[in-house]
Parts: structure tokens; sequence; C-alpha cells
């Protein structure tokens, strides 16, 4: 609702004879939909992980465009999650009406005016490890879900470099887990992390243009991510998933961090 039908990219995945691999959306069209009907009963209509893999693409633009939206996902989204955006006595109907209609708003303002992708640093384009860690061989994410790993992985890339405190980074988690999006993969190595970065700077001529955020709503797009802040961001994402103990201030894991 918030994403592909606002969107203008219509993309196909295909498998290269030659390496025998298979490329996500590496070929297809721009074409701009002349009107869009969207129902948003149709939500209830999902099954519980698909609605909860919704919820991916709304809070990536929270994430690095939106404090009001994040804010709002923050109050109501535990309550969402019981309603389903359907209006009920802890979920009024307006603000589930105004979560879908400030992203698909947040997600014209960021395509309208770069509908052929002319300019590359984009907001939007924090998909830059979930496109390789939805095609892992023994992956088995959706696409919100992966978006949100993604997510979760470029906050703690944001954490190493300064541009937030760890307060920042357990308020983001705390609202990624009301919704139930999952925050890592075993499929999320140093290689395949890696190698999405090297993805990008193919597909983005010749730069990384990941973004990364240097608050709740706020995001710069960086082009030196090294091998060692990836290596870090992983073993950070490791302490939030065993020994982890939070001061308040810092993290600190247990085990030494090379």
């Amino acid at each position: 609702i918030v994403d592909a039908s606002v969107g203008v990219k219509n993309g196909a995945d295909y498998c290269c004879e030659i390496t025998d691999e298979t490329y996500k959306n590496r070929i297809g069209s721009f074409y701009a939909p002349s009107s869009c009907l969207l129902d948003t009963s149709f939500i209830t209509s999902q099954d519980q992980r698909h609605f909860f893999n919704g919820f991916g693409e709304i809070f990536k633009l929270a994430l690095v465009r939106s404090p009001d939206l994040f804010e709002l996902l923050e109050a109501h989204g535990e309550a969402l999650v019981r309603s389903r955006f359907a209006p009920d006595s802890s979920t009024p109907h307006i603000v589930a009406q105004r979560i879908i209609d400030l992203s698909i708003q947040i997600m014209l303002e960021e395509l309208g005016p770069n509908l052929w992708e002319e300019r590359l640093d984009r907001c939007v384009d924090c998909g830059t490890f979930s496109k390789l860690l939805e095609m892992a061989a023994t992956s088995e994410l959706l696409h919100g879900e992966a978006v949100n790993v993604d997510g979760f992985f470029c906050v703690l890339l944001s954490y190493a470099r300064g541009y937030i405190g760890m307060t920042t980074v357990h308020r983001i988690l705390n609202c990624m887990k009301s919704l139930n999006l999952p925050t890592s993969s075993n499929d999320l190595t140093e290689e395949l992390a890696w190698q999405s970065c090297e993805d990008a700077v193919e597909h983005r001529n010749g730069e990384q243009r990941i973004p990364l955020i240097t608050g709740i709503g706020e995001s710069i797009c960086v082009s030196d991510i090294t091998q060692d802040e990836l290596r870090r961001a992983l073993e950070l994402i490791e302490g939030f998933n065993t020994d982890a103990v939070y001061s308040g201030k810092e993290l600190i894991l247990k085990r030494h961090i090379c």
C-alpha cells in the first residue's frame, strides 16, 4: 500500500545462464501509474506474518525521513498490531489512516522530483544489504523483514560512527520489537555485507551511497564504509542477541571486540 503501489519501478528477477546466479530486480522498467486504488481493508485479510512484514517499509521511512511517523509508530505500534489498522477503542481510525497517508506522502516526496533516479543519493535506498539478504540460498525472510534487518544493521553502523547514541539505538530497537519486526539474520554475514557494498558501487555510479541515520528521521548518504565497520556492526548485532549488557550509556559486550 505504501511502497509498490506508489512506486514507478517494475522489476523482474532473472537467472544468469553463465554464472547460474539469480539477480533480484535487475531488469524491468520505470512506469508511473496513472492512479492507484488503496483499500486498507485488505490489510485485515493478511496472515499474521505478512501483516508484520508490511511494517518493514513503513518503519524504514520513519527511520530515515520522518520523526513524526516514528513517534506515531512508537506510541501506537502495539495497538495497531492488535487491531490490524482497523479502528477500535485503543486505536482511533485517524491514527491508522495518518500513518498510511504520511508514509505515502513521504514516498511521493522522495520519488516525485527524482522519478528517473538522476540523483542517486536517496534516503529511501536503505535496502543496500536486504537485496542480497533476500536472495541468500538459506534465507526465508520476506521483503519487509529483510528491509528491517538491513535497517537495524545500518542503525548500528551509524552508532559505531558516532552519529547516534545508544539511547537512540534502544529506542529504535524497542519500536521494532513492538511491531514484531526481526532485527538480525544468520544470513547477514561479513561476506554478504561487503558484497552488498560492492554491488551498490556497481549500480550507484561508482559510489556506495548508503543511507545512515544521524538521528531519528534524519539521514545522510555515505560512500566510505569499510569492512572493519561492517565487522564491528555485526559484532554489535551478536551482542544484542547474546551477552550484551546495556549500562544506560553504552553497550558492553562481555567478550573482546577486535
